[in-house]
Protein backbone atom coordinates (compact mmCIF):
# COMPACT_ATOMS: atom_id res chain seq x y z
CA UNK A 1 0.00 0.00 0.00
CA UNK A 2 1.40 3.31 -0.75
CA UNK A 3 2.23 5.53 1.82
CA UNK A 4 1.00 8.83 0.03
CA UNK A 5 -2.68 7.20 0.22
CA UNK A 6 -2.39 7.31 4.29
CA UNK A 7 -1.11 10.95 3.72
CA UNK A 8 -4.09 12.01 1.42
CA UNK A 9 -6.64 10.56 3.78
CA UNK A 10 -5.14 12.23 6.51
CA UNK A 11 -4.99 15.46 4.64
CA UNK A 12 -8.77 15.14 3.54
CA UNK A 13 -9.91 14.15 7.37
CA UNK A 14 -8.30 16.97 8.60
CA UNK A 15 -9.59 19.49 5.83
CA UNK A 16 -12.99 18.04 6.53
CA UNK A 17 -12.59 19.16 9.70
CA UNK A 18 -11.39 22.54 9.03
CA UNK A 19 -14.70 22.97 6.77
CA UNK A 20 -16.63 21.63 9.72
CA UNK A 21 -15.01 24.10 12.15
CA UNK A 22 -15.42 27.23 9.94
CA UNK A 23 -18.84 26.35 8.74
CA UNK A 24 -19.72 26.54 12.57
CA UNK A 25 -18.37 29.96 12.68
CA UNK A 26 -20.22 31.20 9.94
CA UNK A 27 -23.33 29.45 10.89
CA UNK A 28 -22.97 31.22 14.69
CA UNK A 29 -21.99 34.69 12.80
CA UNK A 30 -25.34 36.38 14.56
CA UNK A 31 -25.20 34.16 17.92
CA UNK A 32 -24.77 36.36 20.84
CA UNK A 33 -21.42 36.03 22.78
CA UNK A 34 -20.15 33.83 20.87
CA UNK A 35 -16.62 32.81 20.04
CA UNK A 36 -15.10 31.30 16.86
CA UNK A 37 -12.59 28.43 16.62
CA UNK A 38 -9.57 27.69 14.29
CA UNK A 39 -7.97 24.62 13.47
CA UNK A 40 -4.60 23.67 14.48
CA UNK A 41 -2.82 21.35 12.24
CA UNK A 42 0.07 19.48 13.12
CA UNK A 43 2.32 16.30 10.91
CA UNK A 44 1.91 12.67 12.06
CA UNK A 45 4.87 10.40 12.75
CA UNK A 46 7.33 10.01 10.27
CA UNK A 47 8.75 6.87 8.86
CA UNK A 48 12.33 6.50 9.10
CA UNK A 49 14.26 5.48 5.72
CA UNK A 50 17.76 6.15 6.56
CA UNK A 51 19.40 7.29 9.89
CA UNK A 52 21.66 10.09 10.89
CA UNK A 53 25.37 9.06 10.98
CA UNK A 54 27.98 11.19 12.72
CA UNK A 55 31.62 12.07 11.23
CA UNK A 56 34.37 9.97 10.89
CA UNK A 57 37.85 11.19 9.63
CA UNK A 58 37.40 9.33 6.33
CA UNK A 59 33.33 10.39 5.68
CA UNK A 60 31.02 12.92 6.91
CA UNK A 61 28.09 12.96 8.74
CA UNK A 62 24.90 12.28 6.71
CA UNK A 63 21.32 13.71 7.61
CA UNK A 64 18.26 11.42 8.46
CA UNK A 65 15.83 10.35 5.61
CA UNK A 66 12.10 10.78 6.87
CA UNK A 67 8.69 10.35 4.90
CA UNK A 68 6.16 11.94 6.30
CA UNK A 69 2.90 9.90 7.69
CA UNK A 70 0.19 12.57 6.56
CA UNK A 71 -1.69 15.27 8.73
CA UNK A 72 -3.33 15.24 12.11
CA UNK A 73 -5.81 18.19 13.75
CA UNK A 74 -3.82 18.91 16.47
CA UNK A 75 -6.16 21.58 18.74
CA UNK A 76 -9.11 23.71 17.95
CA UNK A 77 -8.41 26.77 19.53
CA UNK A 78 -11.27 29.57 20.92
CA UNK A 79 -10.49 32.61 19.92
CA UNK A 80 -11.91 34.70 22.84
CA UNK A 81 -11.31 38.53 21.70
CA UNK A 82 -13.72 40.49 22.70
CA UNK A 83 -17.18 40.92 20.31
CA UNK A 84 -18.66 44.36 19.54
CA UNK A 85 -21.03 46.07 21.93
CA UNK A 86 -24.60 46.00 20.52
CA UNK A 87 -27.42 48.59 22.24
CA UNK A 88 -30.13 47.42 22.41
CA UNK A 89 -31.94 48.95 25.45
CA UNK A 90 -33.37 46.06 27.13
CA UNK A 91 -32.39 46.44 31.17
CA UNK A 92 -31.91 42.74 31.24
CA UNK A 93 -29.18 42.58 28.57
CA UNK A 94 -25.91 43.01 29.66
CA UNK A 95 -22.38 42.38 28.25
CA UNK A 96 -18.91 41.63 29.67
CA UNK A 97 -16.39 44.38 28.49
CA UNK A 98 -13.19 42.33 29.57
CA UNK A 99 -12.41 39.15 30.19
CA UNK A 100 -14.86 37.74 32.71
CA UNK A 101 -18.02 35.37 32.18
CA UNK A 102 -21.45 35.58 33.74
CA UNK A 103 -21.79 32.69 35.79
CA UNK A 104 -25.13 30.45 35.82
CA UNK A 105 -26.28 27.41 37.47
CA UNK A 106 -28.96 24.31 35.16
CA UNK A 107 -29.63 21.41 36.59
CA UNK A 108 -27.21 21.12 39.71
CA UNK A 109 -24.11 21.93 37.43
CA UNK A 110 -22.45 25.47 36.96
CA UNK A 111 -21.49 27.08 33.71
CA UNK A 112 -20.23 29.75 32.41
CA UNK A 113 -21.15 31.74 29.70
CA UNK A 114 -20.37 35.83 27.46
CA UNK A 115 -24.50 35.33 26.40
CA UNK A 116 -26.30 38.45 28.48
CA UNK A 117 -29.30 38.25 27.26
CA UNK A 118 -31.14 37.81 30.41
CA UNK A 119 -34.94 37.84 31.20
CA UNK A 120 -36.64 37.44 34.67
CA UNK A 121 -38.72 34.29 35.57
CA UNK A 122 -42.60 35.22 35.49
CA UNK A 123 -43.52 33.92 38.90
CA UNK A 124 -40.22 34.36 40.91
CA UNK A 125 -38.38 37.12 40.06
CA UNK A 126 -35.17 35.35 38.92
CA UNK A 127 -33.13 36.04 36.62
CA UNK A 128 -32.65 33.76 33.99
CA UNK A 129 -30.62 32.94 30.61
CA UNK A 130 -32.69 32.43 27.27
CA UNK A 131 -32.93 28.19 27.74
CA UNK A 132 -33.66 28.63 31.68
CA UNK A 133 -30.57 29.02 33.75
CA UNK A 134 -30.13 30.84 37.17
CA UNK A 135 -27.65 33.83 36.40
CA UNK A 136 -25.56 33.60 39.92
CA UNK A 137 -24.49 36.65 41.92
CA UNK A 138 -25.27 38.01 45.86
CA UNK A 139 -28.52 39.14 46.87
CA UNK A 140 -28.21 41.98 48.91
CA UNK A 141 -29.55 41.83 52.36
CA UNK A 142 -30.97 45.09 54.24
CA UNK A 143 -29.55 46.52 51.33
CA UNK A 144 -26.21 45.48 51.98
CA UNK A 145 -24.21 43.49 49.04
CA UNK A 146 -21.93 40.51 50.51
CA UNK A 147 -18.46 40.25 49.85
CA UNK A 148 -17.44 38.82 47.19
CA UNK A 149 -16.01 35.81 49.47
CA UNK A 150 -19.28 34.62 50.37
CA UNK A 151 -21.44 31.65 48.32
CA UNK A 152 -23.05 32.46 45.22
CA UNK A 153 -26.83 32.48 45.22
CA UNK A 154 -29.25 33.17 42.08
CA UNK A 155 -30.15 36.62 41.14
CA UNK A 156 -33.40 37.61 42.27
CA UNK A 157 -35.53 40.85 42.17
CA UNK A 158 -38.46 40.22 44.16
CA UNK A 159 -41.73 41.46 42.21
CA UNK A 160 -43.36 42.54 45.74
CA UNK A 161 -39.73 44.26 46.90
CA UNK A 162 -40.34 47.20 49.40
CA UNK A 163 -38.20 49.98 50.44
CA UNK A 164 -38.65 50.38 54.92
CA UNK A 165 -40.06 52.92 55.67
CA UNK A 166 -37.47 55.45 57.72
CA UNK A 167 -37.62 57.86 60.77
CA UNK A 168 -36.83 61.62 60.11
CA UNK A 169 -33.70 62.40 62.29
CA UNK A 170 -32.63 65.18 60.59
CA UNK A 171 -33.98 68.15 58.48
CA UNK A 172 -31.99 71.13 56.55
CA UNK A 173 -32.47 74.69 55.72
CA UNK A 174 -31.23 76.89 53.51
CA UNK A 175 -31.85 80.03 51.73
CA UNK A 176 -31.55 84.17 52.71
CA UNK A 177 -33.53 85.61 55.62
CA UNK A 178 -33.60 89.09 54.81
CA UNK A 179 -31.84 91.06 56.87
CA UNK A 180 -33.46 94.45 56.71
CA UNK A 181 -37.43 92.99 57.44
CA UNK A 182 -39.38 94.92 59.90
CA UNK A 183 -38.89 93.52 63.27
CA UNK A 184 -41.67 91.38 63.76
CA UNK A 185 -41.97 90.19 60.66
CA UNK A 186 -43.40 86.77 60.27
CA UNK A 187 -42.12 83.97 57.95
CA UNK A 188 -43.52 80.34 58.32
CA UNK A 189 -41.93 77.27 56.20
CA UNK A 190 -43.35 73.31 56.74
CA UNK A 191 -42.74 70.49 55.38
CA UNK A 192 -43.46 66.91 55.99
CA UNK A 193 -41.38 64.53 58.52
CA UNK A 194 -42.15 60.58 59.17
CA UNK A 195 -42.17 58.32 62.30
CA UNK A 196 -39.92 54.84 61.71
CA UNK A 197 -44.03 53.06 60.74
CA UNK A 198 -43.49 55.66 58.10
CA UNK A 199 -46.63 57.95 59.40
CA UNK A 200 -45.77 61.19 58.40
CA UNK A 201 -46.47 64.83 60.44
CA UNK A 202 -46.06 68.44 59.67
CA UNK A 203 -42.72 69.96 61.03
CA UNK A 204 -43.18 73.39 60.69
CA UNK A 205 -40.82 76.41 61.33
CA UNK A 206 -41.65 80.00 62.30
CA UNK A 207 -39.48 82.83 61.85
CA UNK A 208 -39.73 86.18 63.62
CA UNK A 209 -37.33 89.41 63.03
CA UNK A 210 -36.21 90.67 66.07
CA UNK A 211 -33.52 93.85 66.87
CA UNK A 212 -31.02 91.12 67.52
CA UNK A 213 -32.10 88.76 64.14
CA UNK A 214 -34.50 86.13 63.67
CA UNK A 215 -36.61 83.63 66.60
CA UNK A 216 -36.99 80.65 65.14
CA UNK A 217 -39.80 78.24 66.63
CA UNK A 218 -40.62 75.06 65.83
CA UNK A 219 -43.52 72.68 66.31
CA UNK A 220 -44.87 68.90 64.79
CA UNK A 221 -48.30 67.47 64.56
CA UNK A 222 -47.53 65.39 67.93
CA UNK A 223 -47.24 68.67 69.75
CA UNK A 224 -43.23 68.44 70.22
CA UNK A 225 -41.68 72.13 69.85
CA UNK A 226 -38.32 73.81 70.11
CA UNK A 227 -37.04 77.16 69.20
CA UNK A 228 -33.71 78.89 68.76
CA UNK A 229 -32.83 82.22 67.83
CA UNK A 230 -30.35 83.29 65.34
CA UNK A 231 -27.30 85.64 64.92
CA UNK A 232 -26.13 87.25 62.08
CA UNK A 233 -22.48 89.12 61.14
CA UNK A 234 -21.96 89.79 57.82
CA UNK A 235 -24.61 87.64 56.35
CA UNK A 236 -23.49 84.46 58.23
CA UNK A 237 -25.00 82.63 61.13
CA UNK A 238 -23.21 82.85 64.51
CA UNK A 239 -25.13 81.82 66.78
CA UNK A 240 -27.96 79.56 67.36
CA UNK A 241 -27.73 77.47 63.66
CA UNK A 242 -29.94 74.39 65.38
CA UNK A 243 -32.63 73.44 66.82
CA UNK A 244 -34.46 69.61 67.86
CA UNK A 245 -38.48 69.34 67.30
CA UNK A 246 -39.77 65.97 68.34
CA UNK A 247 -36.67 64.16 68.19
CA UNK A 248 -35.89 65.64 64.21
CA UNK A 249 -32.52 68.18 64.41
CA UNK A 250 -33.31 71.48 62.12
CA UNK A 251 -29.71 72.44 60.77
CA UNK A 252 -29.95 76.45 60.35
CA UNK A 253 -26.02 76.82 59.88
CA UNK A 254 -26.54 77.18 56.45
CA UNK A 255 -28.96 80.21 56.33
CA UNK A 256 -27.65 83.47 55.16
CA UNK A 257 -29.05 87.31 56.40
CA UNK A 258 -28.46 89.17 53.64
CA UNK A 259 -30.76 92.04 52.83
CA UNK A 260 -33.96 92.08 50.14
CA UNK A 261 -33.83 88.46 50.02
CA UNK A 262 -36.71 85.84 51.80
CA UNK A 263 -36.01 82.60 50.25
CA UNK A 264 -35.63 80.26 53.30
CA UNK A 265 -37.05 77.03 53.33
CA UNK A 266 -36.71 73.21 54.68
CA UNK A 267 -34.71 72.00 51.54
CA UNK A 268 -34.70 68.04 53.19
CA UNK A 269 -35.31 65.77 55.12
CA UNK A 270 -33.99 62.17 55.61
CA UNK A 271 -36.97 60.48 56.63
CA UNK A 272 -39.39 58.26 54.11
CA UNK A 273 -42.71 56.09 53.78
CA UNK A 274 -42.16 52.77 52.26
CA UNK A 275 -42.02 52.51 48.79
CA UNK A 276 -42.69 49.55 46.05
CA UNK A 277 -40.08 48.79 43.41
CA UNK A 278 -40.12 50.90 40.58
CA UNK A 279 -37.38 50.07 38.18
CA UNK A 280 -33.50 49.08 38.10
CA UNK A 281 -30.43 50.39 37.22
CA UNK A 282 -26.79 47.83 36.81
CA UNK A 283 -23.97 49.55 37.92
CA UNK A 284 -20.39 49.12 35.90
CA UNK A 285 -19.29 46.40 39.38
CA UNK A 286 -23.01 44.23 38.14
CA UNK A 287 -24.85 45.84 40.79
CA UNK A 288 -28.59 46.30 40.54
CA UNK A 289 -30.03 49.07 42.10
CA UNK A 290 -33.44 49.39 42.78
CA UNK A 291 -35.55 52.58 42.32
CA UNK A 292 -38.21 52.80 44.81
CA UNK A 293 -41.50 54.78 44.80
CA UNK A 294 -40.59 56.59 48.11
CA UNK A 295 -37.23 58.05 46.28
CA UNK A 296 -34.95 55.69 47.81
CA UNK A 297 -32.16 54.00 45.63
CA UNK A 298 -31.31 50.44 47.21
CA UNK A 299 -28.99 47.94 45.78
CA UNK A 300 -30.63 44.79 45.40
CA UNK A 301 -28.16 42.15 44.16
CA UNK A 302 -24.57 41.90 42.31
CA UNK A 303 -23.93 39.76 39.65
CA UNK A 304 -20.52 37.58 39.68
CA UNK A 305 -18.27 37.34 37.09
CA UNK A 306 -15.69 34.34 36.72
CA UNK A 307 -12.05 34.38 35.25
CA UNK A 308 -9.68 31.05 34.25
CA UNK A 309 -6.13 30.77 34.44
CA UNK A 310 -6.50 29.18 30.67
CA UNK A 311 -10.21 30.18 29.26
CA UNK A 312 -9.08 27.90 26.05
CA UNK A 313 -9.48 24.98 27.99
CA UNK A 314 -12.72 25.58 28.74
CA UNK A 315 -15.64 23.04 27.20
CA UNK A 316 -18.49 24.35 25.03
CA UNK A 317 -21.69 22.61 26.43
CA UNK A 318 -24.25 23.63 23.74
CA UNK A 319 -26.98 27.48 24.49
CA UNK A 320 -23.74 29.81 24.49
CA UNK A 321 -22.12 27.96 27.90
CA UNK A 322 -18.91 26.35 28.75
CA UNK A 323 -17.99 24.61 31.35
CA UNK A 324 -14.66 24.05 33.68
CA UNK A 325 -12.18 21.22 32.74
CA UNK A 326 -9.27 20.18 34.11
CA UNK A 327 -7.03 22.40 31.28
CA UNK A 328 -8.91 25.64 32.51
CA UNK A 329 -8.44 24.92 35.80
CA UNK A 330 -10.94 26.16 38.86
CA UNK A 331 -12.97 29.53 38.59
CA UNK A 332 -12.26 32.34 39.85
CA UNK A 333 -15.07 34.79 41.33
CA UNK A 334 -15.06 37.99 41.57
CA UNK A 335 -16.52 41.39 41.15
CA UNK A 336 -16.74 43.33 38.23
CA UNK A 337 -14.44 46.28 38.07
CA UNK A 338 -12.24 44.39 39.21
CA UNK A 339 -8.71 43.72 38.03
CA UNK A 340 -8.71 41.17 35.32
CA UNK A 341 -12.70 41.03 35.24
CA UNK A 342 -13.91 43.53 33.17
CA UNK A 343 -16.74 45.64 33.59
CA UNK A 344 -20.47 44.92 32.75
CA UNK A 345 -22.54 47.06 30.69
CA UNK A 346 -26.41 47.01 30.80
CA UNK A 347 -28.83 47.72 27.88
CA UNK A 348 -26.06 46.04 25.57
CA UNK A 349 -25.29 42.72 24.43
CA UNK A 350 -22.05 41.14 23.05
CA UNK A 351 -22.20 40.39 19.13
CA UNK A 352 -20.79 37.28 18.02
CA UNK A 353 -16.68 37.82 17.24
CA UNK A 354 -16.49 36.15 13.72
CA UNK A 355 -14.87 37.67 11.10
CA UNK A 356 -16.79 36.79 8.34
CA UNK A 357 -13.76 38.12 5.92
CA UNK A 358 -11.48 35.82 7.41
CA UNK A 359 -13.75 32.64 7.42
CA UNK A 360 -14.26 32.51 3.59
CA UNK A 361 -10.95 33.22 3.31
CA UNK A 362 -10.47 30.16 5.63
CA UNK A 363 -13.32 28.45 3.02
CA UNK A 364 -11.49 28.84 0.24
CA UNK A 365 -8.04 27.20 2.10
CA UNK A 366 -10.20 24.11 3.53
CA UNK A 367 -11.38 23.51 -0.15
CA UNK A 368 -8.76 23.32 -2.31
CA UNK A 369 -6.51 22.05 0.59
CA UNK A 370 -9.66 19.00 0.55
CA UNK A 371 -9.25 19.28 -3.60
CA UNK A 372 -5.79 18.87 -2.99
CA UNK A 373 -5.30 15.56 -0.84
CA UNK A 374 -8.51 14.10 -3.10
CA UNK A 375 -5.85 14.43 -6.13
CA UNK A 376 -3.19 12.36 -4.36
CA UNK A 377 -5.48 9.96 -3.90
CA UNK A 378 -6.07 9.43 -7.34
CA UNK A 379 -2.67 9.99 -8.40
CA UNK A 380 -2.13 7.18 -5.87
CA UNK A 381 -4.64 4.74 -7.15
CA UNK A 382 -3.21 5.45 -10.86
CA UNK A 383 -0.22 4.37 -9.82
CA UNK A 384 -1.86 1.53 -8.28
CA UNK A 385 -3.34 0.76 -11.73
CA UNK A 386 -0.45 0.72 -13.46
CA UNK A 387 1.48 -1.98 -11.17
CA UNK A 388 -1.39 -4.22 -11.25
CA UNK A 389 -1.51 -3.79 -15.03
CA UNK A 390 2.35 -5.10 -15.09
CA UNK A 391 1.57 -8.11 -14.65
CA UNK A 392 -0.99 -8.81 -17.79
Amino acid sequence: MLRSLDSGISGLQAHQTMLDVTANNIANVDTTGFKSSSTQFEDSLSEMTKAASGSTTTVGSTNPAQVGLGVTVAGIATNFTQGAAQATGNATDMMVSGDGFFTVMTGGQTLYTRAGSFNFDSTTGRLVTPDGAYVQGWQAVNGVIPSSSTALSTVTIPQNSVAPASATTAATVTGNLPSDAAVGTVETEDTNVYDSSGISRSLTLTFTKTAAGWDVAGADGTGATGATSLAFTSGAVTSGGSLTVGGVAVDLSTVTGFAGLSSASISSQNGQTAGTLESYTLSSDGTLVGSYSNGATIPIARIALSTFANPNGLSKVGSSDYSATVASGGATVGVAGSAGFGSVIGGSLEMSNVDLTQEFSNLIVAQRGFEANARIITASDQILQDLNQMQH
